[in-house]
């Protein structure tokens, strides 16, 4: 709540001051034609029109405007606004004009970040229904046709039982991806940061999807032999989750008997850049700008075969974010993608 009243006194001075001025001259004509000029008294008379003047206007400019300022200030300090609401209520009607349209300006940010916000939360919440919907009818679907009396015939029941199982694993892949990037966008993202091989840990990542890319008949592969450790600085967990998500992207949309290329470079002096190359089937300019987005994907129908919870992208922005670091994209379509971050770089693997 405003505690203080700033008060502008220009406009009174301004005032007085223009109303002595015409008045001058007319006291002095008034006085030259019944030949009654006195200098004293011109004077005199002339400061007390301009401190009386000064008055008049300066308390009638309190009863009827100041107030009503106050009151705009008061009625505004409901909605608790920081942009205009301050300790000093500044009645300087140029000063009050620049703060007023200010706010007004801020209000329109918020409301268009509202409205957005409400659009996206709608988005959210008709992905999350998508996502887990088809899941859970595939499990029912299979449960349901063995309790309408599949379960009799082994192998049925055998197969039925494995394939919703595989539903109820997708299930519970979204669901903890969800958990992550819930806890990730309040900022609940607590790094254990250590110095680590960066290339040991694209080794690793690539004996775990070893199988995966065979089915797909990927190669993973770095674009050089690297023959000294490069050390860097992050969250090793962290940033293995992140090369994981990147590369079983580049093999789920990668062409097959496709390559998928991971390199090291040095940026600056203290920063390297990880890029993960693919010649797959790229991605339009149109959706590169919403690619990090929850759920977004670029193929709406054929995709969602594909697997995955559709966040992995985001979580790697929030995990790369978290480290302040950046991470970059460049595509063309029906040429690959390059998925690129960078991290602090270390001398050695000395804590």
């Amino acid at each position: 709540m405003p505690i203080r009243l700033k008060k502008s006194y220009r406009f009174a001075f301004r005032s007085a001051l223009l109303i002595t001025i015409f008045f001058v001259p007319v006291l002095s004509l008034l006085l030259w034609l019944f030949d009654m000029v006195n200098w004293y008294l011109l004077a005199t008379t002339s400061i007390v029109v301009f401190f009386l003047s000064f008055l008049a206007i300066q308390i009638r400019i309190e009863k009827f405007i100041y107030r009503r300022i106050k009151k705009i200030y008061d009625d505004v300090s409901l909605l608790e606004s920081s942009s205009l609401t301050s300790d000093t209520i500044n009645t300087d009607m140029r000063t009050l004009t620049a703060e007023i349209e200010k706010f007004a300006h801020d209000k329109k940010i918020e409301i268009d970040t509202l409205r957005i916000r409400e659009e996206y939360r709608k988005d959210f919440l008709g992905n999350v229904s998508h996502e887990l919907k088809t899941p859970l009818f595939t499990v029912q679907g299979y449960i349901l046709t063995l309790l309408d009396g599949a379960m009799e015939d082994k192998n049925i029941r055998k197969k039925y039982l494995q394939r919703a199982n595989k539903g109820v694993e997708r299930l519970i892949y979204i669901v903890k991806d969800l958990d992550l990037i819930t806890k990730l966008e309040v900022g609940d993202l607590h790094l254990e940061l250590e110095n680590f091989d960066i290339v040991e840990l694209i080794q690793s990542a690539f004996d775990q999807l070893e199988m995966k890319a065979a089915k797909k008949k990927v190669v993973l592969t770095f674009d050089m032999d690297y023959e000294e450790p490069i050390y860097v600085k992050a969250d090793k967990e962290k940033i293995h989750q992140v090369l994981i998500n990147l590369l079983v992207n580049s093999i789920k949309y990668g062409h097959r008997d496709g390559t998928t290329e991971v390199s090291v470079e040095n940026l600056i002096k203290n920063k390297v850049i990880i890029r993960v190359t693919d010649n797959g089937e790229g991605i339009a300019k149109n959706h590169i700008p919403r690619l990090f987005e929850r759920f977004y994907r670029v193929d709406k129908s054929g995709s969602r075969n594909e697997g995955g919870s559709g966040l992995g992208l985001s979580i790697v922005k929030h995990i790369i974010e978290g480290h302040d670091e950046k991470i970059y994209v460049e595509s063309v379509e029906g040429v690959g993608s390059e998925f690129s971050f960078t991290l602090e770089k270390t001398k050695n693997n000395a804590s």
